[in-house]
């Protein structure tokens, strides 16, 4: 289906750099002189795209330094930090400060707490005796521009803190990531929203705006839809198949980047690349499943052949222009060519293993609900022979998820095989993945029914077996079942999919499922709510909402803004960028942080493990 009209020009995010750079300044020159600064490690990243060492030099910081909680080397008299606010980062100051009062050394130090301070660093800096001794100020830097459409205030602890840790000191930030878009870009007219982060994410914006002065200028975008991350495991939990996606679940994209080492490049070095549309090469291929990558490269590889090869026969005055005009773009398209072959090379040498294709076809099977004892012999397998254990970790989850719970003797005998085989601190983990409903036993009487046990007497055992199988998952209700039955996630099995011509969203996960988040948002704005929507939200646990906030008719309203609160996958930014494409819209991604099937795992795993 071809897009019904032209999609609308999206807003210049650069601006909230220049904004973020602007008041970063400001703070920095409030200790006047030359200074020392100490940046925390997660920091680094995110700094460098707003304001590089030059600019940092031009405002007299003499030396760099990563927070490394041990004792300093600087010998400067003023020490500036700029840290997230963690009470381990703010002990660790008061005892650089103690130790120079001890020594009867004096220097200024000024704490920069970014995105914002909470009170429990200020109860620390008293407690510890420096409150005096140290100026506290914000770096309110809550969004930063990872490309044209994606936004990520960049804080991947929001997912455990809020989650599992029930910590919601993080749902004002979010709050004032909206409110700063909104002061910027103009009012919403529409917020939907499910979970109950994205409830109270709403009524801390509602109240920000309250407090502030209503501004009536043109909006650039309308429409807001916010979404727990809760709402959707499974996406996160799918292996990615499309391009960008694949890249970061292998060589991890952070930030905006990535380093791909020497496999890639073909040389003995690493080299950092920007992944984003300003990549003429990339931004054609980010989106596409992987099995077409290469054909477009190779297609790509030619054309700029054949662009080379005009300057044969050029004139003097042919040949200049040629070098002027056209030879540097050619080169640097040249190059970007060759690292992302380099980089498919370097994937299909990892993916298309056999142990890959079993590990989609497990996925697959999972997702449609067939052959689950096979699933469960492949996942113990993939333990026993210790694989990976974040990969095995990852389909214990699946498994539990889509079949609501593992039955008792299951849950029990893989957990004992997980701990054999990768440790016995991974209790505690088990205990996180319980809490947040990822990896769970069935309750007793969840899963005999009258039927079952009378069937039960009448056949013999190894029937028995294969009937209770059967049975079980018959007796149970499994949320995700209902659920992609209803909103028809999973396409029929047997129909034919041609990935280079998706027909659905479905093509992210090779035609196997549509992401749930993803099809939640084209169901609330197909409908312009929650209405027809009832049985959905029940089994998601509601906590839905739809507010009108303002009446516009303008172009702003094909323009629609969703959070992801707990992180979001390339692979739902890709099946949003297809959609908008489809429907003449277009999607703007903001999340706390980019995640995958690791990063969300690695985060529940017991912090001792």
């Amino acid at each position: 289906m071809a897009a019904w009209r032209d999609a609308p020009e999206l807003p210049d995010f650069s601006l909230l750099k220049r904004l973020a750079r602007d008041q970063l300044i400001f703070l920095l020159e409030q200790l006047p002189g030359k200074k020392d600064l100490f940046i925390d490690a997660d920091l680094m990243s995110p700094l460098d795209r707003i304001a590089n060492v030059t600019i940092l030099k031009q405002h007299e910081v003499d030396k760099l330094y990563k927070v490394e909680l041990k004792p300093i080397v600087s010998s400067s008299d003023q020490l500036c930090f700029l840290i997230r606010p963690r009470i381990q980062t703010v002990k660790w100051i008061s005892d650089l400060v103690n130790a120079d009062k001890v020594a009867g050394r004096f220097r200024r130090y000024k704490i920069i707490f970014t995105p914002q301070k909470f009170y429990a660093c200020e109860t620390v800096l008293e407690e510890q005796g420096v409150y005096g001794d140290v100026t506290t100020d914000e770096w309110n830097f809550y969004i930063l521009p990872l490309d044209d459409d994606i936004l990520s205030l960049e804080l991947p602890e929001f997912f455990r803190d809020n989650f599992l840790e029930g910590d919601q000191r993080w749902v004002t930030t979010a709050g004032s990531a909206l409110h700063l878009l909104q002061s910027v870009y103009g009012s919403f007219s529409k917020v939907y929203g499910i979970g109950r982060c994205a409830k109270m994410v709403y009524e801390s914006w509602r109240e920000l705006m309250e407090e502030g002065e209503q501004r009536t200028r043109q909006p650039e975008f309308a429409k807001v839809f916010l979404v727990d991350r809760d709402v959707d495991f499974v996406t996160p939990l799918c292996s990615q198949v499309v391009y960008e996606g694949l890249v970061d679940d292998l060589f991890r994209i952070k930030c905006g980047s990535v380093e791909f080492g020497p496999d890639v490049t073909s040389s003995d070095k690493s080299i950092k690349v920007m992944l984003n549309s300003q990549d003429k090469v990339f931004s054609e291929i980010r989106n596409e499943h992987f099995s077409n990558v290469f054909g477009f490269l190779s297609q790509k590889a030619k054309n700029l052949q054949t662009a080379y090869d005009k300057r044969r026969g050029m004139d003097i005055q042919q040949m200049k222009a040629f070098v002027s005009d056209e030879l540097k773009g050619l080169k640097q398209e040249h190059r970007l060519l060759s690292l992302h072959i380099g980089a498919s090379e370097s994937m299909m040498k990892k993916k298309t293993k056999q142990d890959f294709q079993e590990l989609l076809k497990t996925e697959h099977s999972l997702l449609e609900g067939f052959e689950i004892r096979e699933c469960i012999t492949y996942i113990e397998e993939h333990i026993n022979r210790q694989v990976s254990m974040i990969d095995s970790l990852r389909l214990l989850c699946l498994l539990s998820i889509t079949e609501n719970g593992l039955l008792s003797k299951d849950y029990r005998s893989l957990k004992a095989q997980y701990l054999q085989s990768y440790g016995i601190k991974h209790l505690l983990t088990f205990a996180n993945l319980r809490q947040l409903g990822l990896l769970e036993e069935q309750q007793a009487g969840e899963t005999l029914t009258v039927m079952e046990s009378k069937v039960g007497k009448l056949v013999n055992d190894k029937t028995v077996g294969k009937l209770t199988d059967a049975f079980s998952s018959l007796a149970k209700k499994s949320n995700f079942r209902a659920l992609s039955k209803r909103l028809a996630l999973v396409p029929k099995s047997g129909e034919e999919y041609d990935l280079r011509v998706p027909r659905d969203m479905a093509y992210v996960f090779s035609g196997a499922y549509i992401p749930l988040s993803c099809k939640l948002i084209e169901q609330v704005l197909e409908r312009d709510g929650w209405t027809g929507l009832e049985e959905v939200t029940r089994m998601l646990n509601g906590q839905e909402f739809a507010v009108t906030e303002a009446r516009n008719k303008t172009d702003a309203q094909r323009i629609v803004l969703v959070m992801f609160l707990g992180g979001c996958t390339f692979s739902e930014i890709s099946a949003l960028r297809f959609l908008g494409k489809e429907r003449g819209c277009r999607f703007i991604v903001v999340t706390t942080a980019i995640t995958n099937s690791a990063r969300l795992l690695e985060a529940l795993l017991d912090n001792h493990a």
